[in-house]
């Protein structure tokens, strides 16, 4: 792997683009400590050394930042917005027949849906910079802390650092288009990476300096490279459903004839159930949040929902990740969509009639495979948060399964990209 890695540097074209997409990083994390106008940079070192635990609801925005919100940077919303905005212009695909037009129009109606995502990112860059500007002027961005972060309440400050935020956010987009283009790899996903693995080293030191020591240490670094070796096996993982194409005559040439396959990942999700599981869950703490802390109502929903080491939350947590790996998976993959297709161009599935019965028995398939997908992302999302809480190293740390899933999921789908591309030039790749 390391003489492969040496290779790709040598080639010119290779090289040029990893340089620049480890350009496009560097830059998106100068942009994560660079603090937002009007916000005092000292008193908020000194909040997040005095502050134990950040609000929940703000939470997964931190980990995808790579730890900009706390320190309410350029970059503090990260690339969040994006994501969001792209998973609601998917759903709106379904309840939307002109959008599901423009996705089946090819890469003009792709081109509108990104550039409606590019709107909705901005939108709501500009809702969720002025909520965080105002958690953090309330004091529940860092709970207890005693010094003020943005000592000018002013409506022209207030109005600055919305814009501020809202502009960090359409350059992290445009970064990450930018290395799309003339990068490697997914850009958008390489900076979620970015993000999430620059809070790794802080969070192994301050296990390793807890109470558990080097021992709790050596516990979590074996779990997570089990984690990691399991979803590395599941991701790779597919089901292949043989197609055949019937031979035809097109003027005196002779097409079809070939065979083929669909390949149907186990987990065809990703990891949107998670968040979407986690998302849908801190909305009661949200609601609890507000008013009277005393009620008798809150303080159940602060033991047994808000708490993730609650017997419900955990219940409630699994069972939503089933169920959206379901909802999300009919979303992404039509059967019907697909077996039109197949039978325009003259394809079929051995055993199985074109049309109708070729969408039931992809239907069939897809129904049973997801189900042991789905027990599986709930296991990952699970496993890292109850060896912690078991071993007393806290919740809060990167480890979850969101995160677990996300750094290997990008860092396979990259080597890949540097693989097929060191072929291409008679190179040996990093897999073999």
């Amino acid at each position: 792997m390391l003489s492969a890695f040496v290779r790709a540097f040598r080639t010119p074209d290779l090289r040029r683009k990893l340089l620049f997409t480890i350009g496009i990083m560097v830059v998106f994390r100068i942009g994560s400590f660079l603090p937002t106008p009007g916000v005092s940079y000292p008193n908020v070192q000194i909040c997040i050394g005095q502050t134990e635990e950040q609000n929940s609801l703000l939470g997964l925005v931190n980990l995808f930042s790579g730890g900009a919100l706390l320190q309410l940077s350029v970059f503090a919303l990260g690339i969040m917005p994006y994501i969001t905005a792209s998973i609601i212009i998917q759903l709106l695909r379904v309840v939307i027949p002109h959008f599901e037009a423009l996705h089946k129009e090819g890469q003009s109606g792709t081109a509108k849906l990104t550039q409606y995502t590019r709107y909705l990112t901005i939108g709501l860059a500009v809702l969720q910079s002025t909520t965080v500007i105002i958690t953090a002027r309330n004091g529940q961005l860092f709970p207890g802390c005693s010094v003020d972060v943005i000592p000018d309440g002013s409506v022209m400050t207030t109005l600055l650092m919305i814009i501020v935020m809202t502009a960090g956010t359409g350059l992290i987009m445009w970064l990450g288009e930018l290395i799309t283009e003339r990068g490697v790899g997914n850009g958008m996903s390489l900076l979620i990476f970015t993000s999430i693995a620059a809070s790794f080293p802080g969070a192994m030191w301050s296990i390793a300096g807890g109470s558990g020591g080097i021992g709790a240490f050596l516990v979590i670094m074996a779990i997570i490279v089990l984690v990691i070796a399991l979803v590395v096996f599941v991701e790779q993982s597919q089901r292949r459903i043989p197609v055949q194409y019937a031979k035809r005559m097109v003027g005196r040439r002779m097409y079809g004839g070939s065979s083929t396959y669909i390949p149907i990942k186990i987990n065809m999700a990703g990891v949107i159930p998670v968040i979407f599981a986690s998302s849908l869950l801190q909305v009661p703490a949200l609601l609890a949040g507000f008013g009277d802390q005393t009620a008798g109502w809150k303080q159940w929903v602060a033991n047994n929902l808000a708490a993730t080491d609650a017997p419900l939350h955990i219940a409630l947590y699994v069972l939503l990740i089933i169920f959206f790996c379901y909802f999300y998976t009919a979303i992404t993959f039509n059967p019907d969509e697909v077996a039109d297709n197949m039978k325009r161009y003259g394809g079929f599935i051995p055993g199985i009639r074109a049309g109708r019965p070729t969408a039931e028995y992809l239907d069939y398939v897809i129904t049973r495979i997801t189900a042991p997908g789905s027990i599986y992302l709930a296991l990952v999302a699970l496993i890292p948060t109850i060896a912690f809480i078991v071993l007393g190293v806290g919740t809060n740390i990167p480890f979850g399964g969101s995160s677990i899933l996300i750094v290997v999921g990008v860092g396979l789908e990259t080597v890949k990209q540097i693989e097929s591309q060191l072929q291409q030039r008679h190179y040996e790749g990093f897999l073999r």
